[in-house]
């Protein structure tokens, strides 16, 4: 939506009283964007996408406000919000101070139908498709639906697949679902394709968090070689070099998480998403 100079003001003002949009101005114009549309102009622009998944629980909100501004000044392209099991009840607050403290997008990750919230840009509405339990392939996704049309949240659909990573990760343990075999490409590639035929918007491939081993790079470059929609690829990812060896492979976002929980590897944040982002100039 374009909204000419003339009602600028008016127009931001009216914005500014929807909490579901992230918006840019510029000199003569200002421009709402949907949460999937910049992601799709990030990944065009700068090569890949570059994500924060955040779990509520894990981030006290005395900090909270100074990480998320470090991340966007480090870089990040948007937060992905949401846990497992949300023991501090801190979900909507930090939604709430993803948008008040930043000009990200905020994007729930949702670990379950709790976590959704009208304050938020957009949901990951995500179907287990690594599993064979309806509950996550269709199932919640069914009590779900109304409330997220309600709450006024774009829904992103999005083809979750959990990869073996080494270890029982909470992802596979909570979901009951097992993951696909790590030495089976094939399989990851084929279940991706049968996502995107479905209409699914997004591919995510799952290490899980805190994952021993990060998904291998050979399934990826697997999953890419057949798809046409954007993947994503997260979990067991510790470092720069690490990330950048994911994007080379055909990964067209990056997400890290606990990494961050430890306060110390916060500087490390924009190494991240220089990795990323190739198409940005280097800066010397």
């Amino acid at each position: 939506m374009i909204i000419r100079k003339k009602t600028l003001l008016k127009s931001i003002k009216k914005i500014l009283s929807y909490k579901t949009h992230f918006f840019y101005i510029s000199k003569q114009l200002l421009l709402v964007m949907k949460t999937y549309d910049h992601i799709i102009n990030t990944i065009e622009k700068k090569g890949a996408a570059y994500l924060v998944l955040i779990d509520p629980d894990n981030l006290s909100q005395g900090k909270a406000a100074d990480f998320l501004k470090h991340c966007e000044k480090s870089g990040v392209d948007g937060f992905l919000i949401g846990g497992s099991l949300m023991m501090s009840g801190n979900f909507e607050a930090l939604i709430e101070k993803v948008k008040m403290s930043t000009s990200l997008p905020a994007i729930i990750f949702p670990g379950s139908i709790d976590q959704i919230s009208p304050v938020a840009d957009a949901i990951l509405f995500l179907s287990v498709i690594s599993g064979r339990n309806a509950d996550h392939l269709i199932g919640r996704h069914v009590i779900a639906s109304p409330m997220i049309k309600r709450a006024g949240i774009e829904p992103i659909s999005t083809g979750y697949i959990l990869v073996e990573s080494g270890a029982t990760t909470t992802a596979v343990y909570m979901s009951g679902s097992m993951p696909l075999p790590r030495n089976k490409p094939e399989i990851a590639a084929a279940t991706a394709l049968a996502a995107e035929y479905l209409g699914m918007k997004l591919i995510y491939l799952e290490a899980g968090s805190g994952a021993d081993r990060s998904v291998p790079d050979e399934m990826i470059k697997a999953v890419t070689r057949v798809c046409n929609v954007p993947v994503v690829v997260g979990g067991g990812i510790r470092s720069p070099l690490v990330a950048h060896e994911k994007v080379e492979s055909g990964a067209n976002v990056i997400v890290t998480g606990n990494h961050f929980e430890d306060e110390s590897n916060w500087e490390t944040i924009k190494e991240f998403a220089d990795a990323v982002h190739f198409k940005n100039p280097i800066e010397v």
